[in-house]
């Protein structure tokens, strides 16, 4: 029953009732009791699990810094244990005779004392950068890497369509194999320029060189699988991704060998700190290091874009295969730009004699 305002009354029946006037329009608006204990639903006034999301989208690309992480302590820890209890031998202008610093010493005054010159010894911490024989190897580095993002960005184009796959693997795999062909030559050419700086065997590198070791073995286990399942599968199709595995290993081995020869080299002579002689290919080879590493963190981390892999051990296995081998080569990309790095930095430049 409704009343009008000038006293007049009728009845509403069930087909004249509005639809603002509706049970079903008092449901929509029914007020839920909430409280800190609850009732809470993921739905509830458009509530959404943003984290939650954000976490699983993220977690191919956070995994591998576990595995780092860990490579890196038990590394430090392998240092670290086999320093301990080793007697620091003294050698120097400082040190007197059987190697002790005190009496007897050419400087020293007192036993145990330093001599009036060991606060020239002390680096003043003072850092230049000589970007002096690197112009064109940092401008082909930065024209390769900006290719090779390209190059990402049509793979993950194409791989989310099914009739573009086969495209999408061949797209990458060559750009995967010229990459590996250039920084391969780089590699060898870079070999035999660096081959005329003094080789200082008493540098102490222990700790870059197993992390370097030990990271590459996770570039040998991905491209050994991939070689024995590109070799049972060869057909048209296979014959590239079998290539560019092959070619991968052998761009480890060679680039390992560089940077374990390079990091102990230095410039002694002025006519090689004009030259600069292999500092354009070890620019080069730096930044195509990161080039490589996105490669590996963006496209080589997921299992499902390697359909030929997949096909061939099974979703498991090869899952398995990419979770043990690509934090380890990921890291072996990173692990040899900072390497590339400091051979860049200290390699070609000259220490007075004071420091």
């Amino acid at each position: 029953m409704v009343f009008l305002p000038d006293g007049a009354a009728f009845k509403l029946s069930a087909a004249t009732v509005p639809p603002f006037l509706s049970s079903a329009h008092y449901s929509a608006h029914h007020r839920v009791a909430r409280g800190l204990k609850g009732p809470h639903h993921i739905y509830e006034c458009r509530r959404t699990n943003i984290m939650g999301s954000l976490v699983q989208d993220a977690s191919p690309f956070l995994f591998p810094c576990t595995i780092e992480y860990s490579l890196i302590c038990a590394a430090i820890l392998y240092v670290m244990w086999k320093n301990i209890s080793r007697y620091a031998v003294a050698s120097g202008p400082l040190t007197g005779i059987g190697g002790v610093a005190g009496v007897g010493g050419r400087h020293g005054g007192k036993a145990g004392l330093p001599g009036p010159h060991a606060a020239y010894k002390k680096s003043p911490h003072l850092y230049s950068v000589d970007c002096a024989g690197a112009h064109k190897g940092l401008f082909v580095g930065i024209l390769v890497l900006v290719l090779t993002i390209i190059s990402l960005i049509l793979f993950f184009v194409l791989i989310s369509r099914p009739e573009f796959v086969n495209l999408a693997v061949m797209e990458v795999n060559i750009c995967e194999l010229t990459l590996y062909t250039m920084t391969t030559i780089a590699t060898l050419v870079g070999m035999l320029q660096v081959r005329q700086l003094k080789y200082d065997g008493g540098r102490n590198l222990e700790l870059d060189n197993i992390l370097l070791v030990g990271a590459q073995t996770g570039m040998f286990i991905y491209s050994t699988f991939t070689i024995i399942g590109g070799h049972f599968t060869i057909e048209k199709n296979t014959v590239l991704v079998l290539i560019t595995a092959l070619a991968s290993l052998v761009q480890t081995t060679c680039q390992t060998m560089f940077v374990l020869d390079a990091s102990r080299r230095s410039c002694v002579t002025p006519e090689q700190i004009r030259r600069k002689p292999g500092r354009e290919l070890v620019t080069f080879l730096l930044v195509t290091n990161l080039a490589m590493w996105a490669i590996n963190t963006l496209e080589k981390s997921r299992a499902e874009s390697h359909p030929i892999q997949l096909h061939f051990y099974g979703l498991w296995a090869w899952t398995i295969i990419t979770h043990v081998s690509m934090p380890l080569a990921i890291f072996y990309r990173f692990h040899s730009t900072v390497c590339l790095c400091e051979i860049w930095k200290r390699a070609y430049k000259m220490k007075p004699t004071y420091m």
